[in-house]
């Protein structure tokens, strides 16, 4: 990979999970937990994201192999799907295809939510597993792979670090500042998820190219 390649799939990567988007919701879910238990929640999440999306990398390929789905298809549709979610993001909301109303009221009863809601569907959900997936198809060989799962390590102690400072951010940020970093992600977003669905229309329709 070359450094822009390395660059972009950093920041797609970043983009669609989004851990500064989930602050809010993080805070709002444990607002009445200990320094603590708030500290153990954000382990639990950092760790349970970063292992789904790995999974995903790596076993992508033959899940799309089980079911018949070509990489061209899998292309458009996860390109619309981030579409979706980079649109949400630039409204400064948390798309329903990351989280839903009922998911948030059922987290409010749980006992322990870093792996549902937080880790599974806010931060490594479809739109993640989908991102991941095609850029592990992008890589070529081991050196390219283990890179990518550098990536994804590197994404996930920022959502580590994001998540045990959650507070003071959020604090420091405030919804304004959250909100135009969450914009400015979804915009990233935005241009990737064009990229993806283009490359498959021209996968589908050779002629396109």
């Amino acid at each position: 990979m070359t450094s822009a390649e390395l660059l972009k799939s950093f920041s797609g990567i970043i983009s669609i999970v989004n851990p500064i988007g989930a602050i809010p919701i993080f805070i709002g879910l444990t607002s009445n937990w200990t320094k603590k238990q708030r500290n153990q929640t954000a382990n639990t999440a950092a760790l349970s994201a970063t292992l789904i999306l790995l999974l995903s990398a790596f076993s992508g390929h033959y899940i799309l192999k089980f079911f018949g789905i070509s990489l061209s298809s899998f292309q458009v549709a996860g390109g619309i799907l981030l579409l979706l979610i980079a649109i949400s993001m630039l409204h400064a909301k948390l798309s329903h295809a990351k989280h839903t109303p009922q998911e948030a009221q059922e987290a409010e009863d749980m006992e322990s939510i870093g792996v549902v809601p937080l880790a599974m569907p806010i931060l490594a959900g479809p739109g993640s597993i989908s991102t991941v997936i095609l850029y592990a198809h992008y890589a070529r060989g081991l050196d390219e792979k283990a890179i990518l799962a550098l990536i994804i390590l590197t994404v996930g102690a920022i959502v580590w670090i994001t998540l045990r400072m959650a507070v003071p951010i959020g604090t420091r940020l405030g919804a304004t500042g959250i909100n135009i970093a969450v914009r400015i992600l979804g915009l990233i977003l935005a241009a990737i998820s064009v990229e993806f669905m283009a490359a498959g229309l021209k996968g589908l329709f050779p002629g396109l190219g």
